[in-house]
């Protein structure tokens, strides 16, 4: 979790259930070669004893493998150690000595385990500690150690597998993202006309922004995959006048945008199918994706590619698509723990992989936008709606499950901000359609504006 390039292996599906995903129990304490176990504490942080001279020499170079971040590191007998010259931003506080093995052992993971559980504590804005960690490990990468970055492991998503990442994360209850989402549920990135913009007009203006993109013309079909809880689809057809078949494999979602659809009476128009994105079938107009591609993997990009090119018309002058997607500016793994706790099977891609979805068919790219700095400002709202009720997710959940989604939405916020991720939009369409407008004025000015 601290540690952005080492090893690690999205967003547009969601739930209604209350289920928490299985936890591990809190791991047994690790057995040191060199340290006496009687001064190692049990899980409770009893008897943590002094601190040993090598415990402070793997604290410093525990700080230095972070690029010396403005941080501090409180030891569970008070003593402070940093490395840093300049004022630290936050502090590290390790109720027992165990923490510091498991961080030295595997930074990446236990960073995220000993804060979710509660062993390690920040005294500060979480936020403002990533940043400084970040932007230490930014410094270092910058310096010439892009190297280090390791690729994706994908491996190929079955349907069943696929569903049960689904259900991990979006399957657990409609009732805790109404909290903090904005009012027509959408788990994508908004799109900003500035820095005070509510998050809802945000959102319709992503919805907007898309459907500019892909050009609707009142009468045409259109293909979704992965859907989330339905509002770009009810979009597309109460505003562009098009009709949409969506896909989804999570059955709550689903079961909520049917809904929806009813009671806004655009069950004629709008289709939303509890299946996978492989099962498309039909013929349309458009494809699009917003907030699925990141579930895919890049070993499945050639399949899915296939999917879009039996789906779009063969026409010399028609098929069209958008992906819009979480990225990478190189292909590297994701953060163990948040694909361990958060997005199981989730794999960010770089540009560089996305285009084995275009190339292997003749899809051409037509135009790319990075709106990084959106998702950045998605997630502060996120983040702030979500400790605006963190209480009542204690309730519903546990103190663990609360710690967790904090950890998960403040690093998310910073991996924007700081340019760890993007977040890709692609046009494309055939090859061979010459039906493009020259410039981009159609997304920024209404017709004849």
């Amino acid at each position: 979790m601290l540690d952005r390039h080492s090893d690690a292996s999205g967003t547009s599906t969601g739930g209604a259930t209350h289920a928490v995903p299985h936890l591990e129990e809190r791991p047994a304490i690790l057995n040191v070669p060199g340290i006496p176990q009687a001064g190692i504490p049990q899980a409770n942080g009893k008897a943590a004893g002094g601190v040993l001279a090598v415990e402070r020499g793997l604290i410093r170079r525990l700080l230095h493998s972070l690029g010396d971040p403005p941080i501090c590191i409180v030891l569970w007998n008070g003593e402070a150690i940093t490395t840093s010259t300049r004022s630290p931003v936050a502090r590290l506080v390790f109720r027992d000595r165990a923490p510091l093995y498991r961080l030295v052992l595997n930074p990446d993971f236990q960073f995220g385990e000993m804060y979710s559980q509660g062993r390690i504590d920040v005294q500060g804005d979480l936020v403002e500690l990533f940043e400084a960690v970040f932007q230490s490990q930014l410094d270092r990468l910058n310096g010439g150690h892009f190297h280090t970055a390791r690729p994706n492991r994908s491996r190929r998503g079955a349907l069943g597998r696929a569903r049960e990442n689904i259900h991990h994360h979006y399957d657990i209850g409609n009732s805790f993202y109404k909290l903090w989402l904005d009012e027509q549920m959408l788990y994508t990135c908004a799109y900003f006309e500035t820095a005070h913009t509510s998050l809802e007009a945000a959102q319709v203006a992503k919805m907007e922004h898309v459907c500019r993109k892909l050009r609707l013309v009142p009468g045409e079909r259109v293909v979704e995959a992965g859907c989330g809880w339905g509002a770009l689809a009810l979009h597309m057809a109460r505003h562009h006048g098009v009709t949409v078949r969506a896909y989804n494999i999570s059955h709550e979602q689903v079961m909520f945008a049917r809904a929806r659809a009813k009671v806004e009476g655009l069950e004629s128009r709008v289709e939303f199918v509890e299946d996978d994105y492989r099962t498309i079938d039909g013929h349309y107009d458009a494809f699009v994706s917003v907030g699925m591609l990141e579930h895919v993997g890049p070993a499945n990009y050639h399949e899915l590619g296939g999917v879009i090119d039996r789906c779009l018309p063969r026409d010399r002058s028609a098929g069209r698509g958008l992906i819009h997607t979480i990225g990478r500016n190189l292909a590297m793994r994701m953060d163990p723990w948040i694909a361990a706790r958060i997005f199981p099977g989730a794999c960010p891609p770089s540009l560089k992989e996305m285009m084995n979805i275009f190339e292997p068919y003749s899809l051409s790219v037509l135009d790319i936008e990075n709106l990084r700095l959106h998702y950045a400002l998605t997630l502060r709202h996120w983040l702030a709606r979500f400790e605006a009720h963190h209480t009542e997710f204690g309730a519903m959940f546990d103190q663990r499950f609360v710690r967790m989604w904090r950890l998960y939405l403040a690093s998310s916020q910073v991996a924007f901000t700081t340019g760890w991720m993007q977040l890709f939009q692609v046009v494309f369409n055939r090859a061979t359609n010459n039906d493009s407008p020259l410039t981009r004025r159609h997304l920024y000015f209404d017709a004849g504006g």
